[in-house]
């Protein structure tokens, strides 16, 4: 655990008693503040008196009188649509908001670093898509590589839940947006931006707010070194911002698709190769096309991004290689399930929005695509450049039907159920064919979460294929 420092003998409100909050509490009490606990569902609140922890109701008039500070849980929202009521309370009576991850910055380093020779390092990988694939590659690289590592944020453990690091130890966060809005402290020593696309609009009052909430990883926390992706125009903009010039290697773009060979720090895949180029020539090259764990271009912008984030860290391009190689992927993403008589069947639930479905669907060459549930804004606008390899889609969920009218002539099944859309897709598609869950939707029409919806699929083909 991390214990929180700088409210030692001070009251600090805990908003949101979900995995974060909780390990919230312990580490502000492991640091001798009072925690003030609420949460709004009598579940959650049940859940904590369970465990030992006492609650205050913070909606009360006079409730946040003599607190330090207020720390917020992500889901929670504190500016768009409209700020939770106790969120602006405390804006209005001027006590800080902060959340768990502005507390594990402020808290991190502590006077037993001043024997290390080297000093723990923290990787912070934020950005729409492949965040958490491209921190477990990290932490994975790492590994292989025989480093101390430990992974948390929004994958694995909270942060605050972490053991506190070793010598020369290295942290490996994925942050979300909602994390990097509010955090009060920012200080990672490499950044990772992997990419953009229109995602939870509404928590941040449009695109504009949600880059604004990546940029502040790079802004205000000034990284010794910065790896940003540049197939969109905000990160073009971001590498623009944060870098001296071309030859400013504390900057490495990355792409997929893009060769980069007129800065002083790129990595970029192209026709299935990494290549590293730095001060104008070729540093290093490896051949994806055959990592398993990594299949299509968004994962090979995924590959690039560890790739350079452990560059960084002076990680040979020789045991990189031999890590990608060995890496079996997330569950959720990309996921291959399992084969039957040369079909392939590909779990990625995780492909909640539309960029990050068409990047599946780019992944393989002939595809029965698993798509729907509940559709976010826009439906699937912007789908149609994507679906040449689709042979035929099987809709499910609550967006189903509306989905079908925004496809074309893309030959489609209205199956509702994932157990009738497994079914029909097993039962039709022909070796060489793929058939892949990515839906394009929100999972909360029948599934609690993602994962729950990946698991079903992931049941399904199993019991199909035995």
């Amino acid at each position: 655990m991390i214990a929180v420092r700088g409210y030692e003998g001070r009251k600090v409100a805990v908003l949101g008693l979900g995995r974060s909050g909780l390990a919230t509490a312990r580490a502000l009490t492991a640091g001798g503040a009072e925690a003030l606990l609420w949460d709004d569902s009598p579940e959650a609140r049940a859940k904590a008196e369970a465990a030992g922890l006492a609650l205050c109701d913070l909606t009360r008039e006079r409730a946040l009188e003599g607190v330090a500070a207020l720390v917020v849980s992500p889901g929670i929202p504190h500016l768009y649509p409209a700020p939770h009521r106790v969120i602006a309370r405390a804006l209005a009576l001027g006590v800080p908001v902060d959340n768990d991850i502005g507390l594990f910055f402020r808290s991190l380093a502590t006077p037993a670093w001043d024997r290390f020779d080297q000093v723990p390092k923290v990787v912070a990988v934020t950005g729409s898509n492949g965040k958490s694939t491209t921190t477990a590659l990290i932490h994975h690289i790492l590994q292989v590589a025989g480093r101390p590592t430990q992974m948390a944020g929004n994958i694995g453990r909270g942060v605050l839940d972490i053991d506190p690091p070793g010598e020369a130890e290295v942290v490996v966060l994925e942050l979300s947006s909602y994390q990097t809005e509010l955090a009060r402290a920012l200080t990672p020593d490499v950044a990772v931006f992997t990419n953009l696309s229109p995602d939870h609009l509404d928590r941040h009052g449009g695109m504009g707010g949600y880059f604004a909430a990546k940029r502040r990883l790079f802004a205000e926390g000034g990284p010794d070194r910065a790896v940003i992706g540049v197939d969109e125009v905000e990160g073009r903009f971001l590498a623009n911002q944060v870098s001296e010039g071309p030859e400013d290697d504390r900057v490495i773009r990355i792409s997929s698709g893009q060769k980069l060979d007129t800065v002083g720090w790129a990595v970029f895949a192209r026709k299935g190769f990494l290549t590293e180029w730095r001060r104008g020539q070729q540093v290093a090259a490896i051949d994806l096309r055959e990592v398993k764990g990594l299949p299509g271009a968004h994962n090979h912008q995924n590959a690039c991004a560890a790739y350079a984030a452990c560059r960084t860290l002076g990680v040979s391009p020789r045991l990189i290689e031999q890590a990608l190689n060995d890496f079996q992927g997330l569950p959720h993403r990309s996921q291959m399930v399992g084969e039957r008589g040369g079909v392939r069947f590909v779990n990625d639930s995780k492909a909640t929005n539309v960029d990050s479905a068409a990047k599946a669907l780019q992944a393989f060459p002939k595809i029965r695509w698993i798509a729907g549930g509940l559709g976010k804004d826009g439906g699937l606008s912007g789908i149609e450049p994507f679906l040449g390899a689709v042979v035929k889609a099987y809709l499910i969920g609550h967006s189903a039907r509306d989905f079908a009218l925004q496809i074309g002539e893309t030959p489609h099944e209205i199956c509702e159920t994932m157990e009738r859309a497994v079914a029909r897709a097993a039962e039709e598609a022909q070796a060489g064919e793929t058939v892949l869950l990515a839906p394009a939707a929100a999972s909360f029409d029948q599934y609690p979460n993602f994962e729950k919806r990946g698991e079903d699929f992931t049941a399904r083909v199993k019991a199909l294929i035995g």
